[in-house]
């Protein structure tokens, strides 16, 4: 048990940090838009590359640092293309809250596609996530020895808890962002944060 927490602390340490994928999530989570193929995709992921780690992969990935290079490029264009996004939806006002129910099935069906396509690009293509994930929690789980196992499992249900929170906690957030102009804010500030982690990545930091 002491191990399974031990993971699990780790895990929810490296990914409370505000960032692009966080920022999408809370997003699409104030929306009510497909925000259980979003928590899917984004703990999958996580639980995929947790694995990764366990199983040793860290040392290859640091071994070819090529592939951590081309996703903080790659990551670099997607997230600056997404803040520009919400730049222009902040400086136009455009809304982004939806109530539920106020969607048509033939809308929410249109959308699914371009909101899996962005969670897979902000998890893969984040160079963050390859660190933290399979270098850094790898090697940590390797100092467990035959528990490296359960340190992981720890890890995977810190994601799975912590994105479940996050994309279903935020509608908490909703009658906040009913008021005129308030959506206009928060748009600007994923802006803001799509811009800082595009900045980091090209800096290689």
């Amino acid at each position: 048990m002491l191990v399974f927490l031990a993971g699990f602390g780790l895990g929810l340490s490296l990914i409370l940090a505000i960032g692009a994928q966080n920022a999408f999530v809370l997003r699409q989570g104030v929306r009510r838009e497909h925000v259980g193929v979003v928590v899917l995709v984004c703990a999958a992921s996580d639980a995929v590359l947790y694995a990764a780690g366990g199983a040793g992969l860290g040392a290859l990935v640091e071994q070819h640092p090529a592939v951590v290079d081309v996703a903080r490029w790659a990551g670099a264009a997607v997230v600056l293309g997404y803040g520009a996004l919400a730049a222009r939806r902040a400086w136009r006002g455009e809304e982004g809250l939806t109530a539920a129910g106020d969607a048509t099935v033939d809308d929410a069906g249109r959308r699914l596609r371009p909101v899996l396509l962005t969670t897979l690009a902000l998890t893969w293509l984040n160079p963050h996530v390859y660190l933290d994930t399979v270098v850094l929690q790898g090697s940590v789980a390797a100092t467990y020895g035959d528990d490296r196992w359960l340190f992981s499992a720890g890890a995977v249900v810190s994601s799975l808890v912590w994105f479940t929170a996050l994309g279903y906690g935020a509608r908490l957030l909703a009658p906040l962002l009913r008021r005129p102009g308030a959506w206009r804010v928060v748009d600007g500030v994923i802006a803001l944060v799509m811009l800082a982690v595009a900045v980091s990545l090209v800096a290689g930091r």
